[in-house]
């Protein structure tokens, strides 16, 4: 995985724990404001826990990289129209496959995780664009870049998998039966799968492809002769027998030097750059004055 897939996959992390916890905190205040701040919140034994300490610790612990998060997003969509930089969708549509074939995790709340990545996505594409915007590189050395790192523009081939693992053929053939005739693979492999990581997720084990090292190579061969929905027989595995459910895939494809001249040129820009890629840089363009008045620890 190059090193600009790699920084995305974190930068969405880091998005989607900061989204979370700032609905969490909205949550909170909502509630707040129907109660007062002494309420009791929990108890142990005769000691309490106001609403007042709750929210001070939350405050304390997540406040400020969340407000600086909510900044730093409302400072792109500033500055991006301030230059009037745009990126399309399919841009951004490239750069979710790219990272859905190689992140295992994304499947686990569907169209409202892929939401948020692909807004993430945007907003670094737009970050990309701002902080590279006076670079120029030549055709020739783009396209050199190119063909030297082709590999870091294409999508791998890619499946989405759920399986339940049980010890014996037996309990896997029974299990086969029963999903033949109707029931749930999710709350069977929460039932009865000893893969216990997979089983608290109804089996989802999320994208996987040639290489994938944490599975069994014959995943992918019999994968691939599955349609989707479609229920494998009985694979022999490490713990046992395990049966496999295609949920989805992903083709792969090789882009060509015109689809990602643009990502090409952001990317040699963003190497050859001795500050963070971070949208601090634009806080004084863009008159920022936040709670924590600190600017140097932007």
């Amino acid at each position: 995985m190059g090193k600009k897939q790699l920084w995305m996959i974190i930068a969405a992390l880091v998005f989607i724990n900061c989204l979370t916890v700032a609905f969490f905190l909205a949550r909170v205040n909502e509630v707040n404001s129907l109660a007062t701040n002494d309420e009791v919140v929990a108890s142990i034994g005769k000691k309490e826990i106001s609403r007042q300490e709750w929210l001070h610790k939350l405050e304390t612990k997540y406040g400020k990289d969340v407000l600086k998060e909510m900044v730093d997003q409302k400072v792109i969509e500033e500055m991006a129209a301030k230059y009037n930089i745009k990126v399309s969708s399919q841009e951004v549509e490239r750069e979710f496959r790219m990272l859905q074939s190689s992140y295992n995790s994304f499947s686990q709340n569907g169209h409202q995780d892929e939401s948020k990545w692909k807004e993430q996505i945007r907003s670094s594409l737009l970050l990309e664009e701002l902080l590279t915007k006076d670079v120029t590189i030549s055709n020739r050395e783009l396209e050199r870049y190119y063909i030297k790192n082709k590999n870091l523009f294409s999508v791998p081939a890619a499946y989405h998998l759920s399986h339940i693992v049980v010890k014996t053929k037996e309990e896997a053939e029974t299990a086969k039966k029963e999903l033949a005739h109707g029931s749930s693979f999710s709350a069977m492999a929460m039932e009865r799968s000893i893969e216990e990581f997979s089983a608290n997720e109804g089996g989802d084990i999320g994208y996987i492809s040639n290489g994938d090292e944490r599975y069994p190579k014959q995943y992918i061969t019999i994968a691939k002769k599955l349609k989707t929905k479609d229920v494998s027989k009985p694979i022999k595995v490490k713990e046992g027998y395990a049966l496999l459910r295609l949920d989805g895939k992903i083709n792969g494809k090789s882009y060509s030097f015109d689809e990602v001249k643009d990502q090409v040129r952001r990317q040699m820009a963003l190497e050859q750059m001795k500050t963070p890629a971070s949208a601090s840089i634009f806080w004084d363009e863009a008159k920022v004055n936040w709670f924590y008045g600190d600017k140097e620890s932007n």
